[in-house]
């Protein structure tokens, strides 16, 4: 409602300054594409003029079904173009500095939340993927993990040996500890599985440690898991794959993140500084 009441506002304005009126059947592509223009002045985001802009073409969709006007005006018309943020992730140094062992307690939930912390940076899985996880899908032998994404399609992840022994680890520490095991491969105390609630909140209080970072949540480590694979050299395909991403364009997000990184390093060269 707000939305459209701008957009009638503009037009009493706009009736004001000409000294004509402007019913609905006047208005057309251009008006509201001087509109949209007045919008951007005002330093909207590309977000809030696209919403005020759909607000307006359901406005005029419904004229056209109420036969109020013959031809709606949004037929050759086409919002700003959306600004891709990119994704939030944690330079290497930073990321050791988290995970380190002193950083957590000895105890069974203190294994358990650095394993989690450790797998989500190592294998880039989401935290629905990760809560997920059954017994059965750890396989230590052949060091992968089969995870269900969206859409219930499976995928192998492989993890390193470093992992492994953390995994192994957690295990021993879980049948020690822990009385009645669900078939989850991460639990409670108590033995029933873990909520993706419970994960992002360890998530979050450790990443709360890192100062300037713009979002602590289970998925940065994702982003951060992709950023560094691609900027060790790693396969855009192969990421895409390990991310379990059906389309390539969601992998490549974090080709952008690569190339300001490598744009930062060119900044270092003389010619760059003048």
């Amino acid at each position: 409602m707000n939305d459209l009441q701008q957009f009638i506002s503009f037009i009493e304005e706009r009736e004001a300054l000409e000294g004509e009126s402007f019913p609905v059947d006047r208005i057309d592509a251009d008006v509201i594409r001087q509109w949209m223009m007045g919008l951007m002045k005002q330093s909207l985001s590309s977000a809030s003029v696209n919403r005020k802009l759909s607000a307006l073409h359901s406005l005029f969709r419904y004229f056209v079904r109420q036969g109020i006007i013959k031809k709606h005006p949004f037929a050759l018309l086409s919002g700003p173009k959306k600004t891709k943020v990119l994704p939030c992730f944690i330079r290497e140094k930073e990321v050791e500095k988290m995970l380190a062992e002193e950083n957590f307690t000895q105890d069974f939930e203190g294994i358990r939340n650095r394993l989690m912390l450790e797998m989500l940076y190592e294998t880039g899985i989401r935290c629905s993927e990760l809560v997920g996880i059954k017994d059965t899908d750890v396989d230590l032998e052949a060091m992968a993990l089969k995870v269900t994404g969206k859409r219930n399609k499976q995928r192998l992840v492989p993890f390193a040996g470093r992992l492994k022994e953390m995994i192994v680890y957690y295990i021993n520490v879980r049948t020690r500890d822990v009385e009645a095991v669900s078939q989850s491969f991460f639990v409670r105390k108590d033995g029933r599985p873990l909520s993706s609630a419970i994960v992002y909140y360890a998530v979050k209080k450790k990443l709360s440690d890192i100062p300037m970072l713009s979002k602590r949540s289970p998925h940065v480590l994702r982003h951060t898991f992709a950023t560094s694979m691609l900027n060790d050299g790693a396969e855009i395909s192969a990421v895409r794959n390990l991310l379990g991403h059906s389309s390539l364009a969601s992998t490549s997000v974090y080709t952008h993140v690569t190339f300001e990184e490598l744009k930062k390093v060119y900044n270092a060269h003389p010619r760059a500084k003048k």
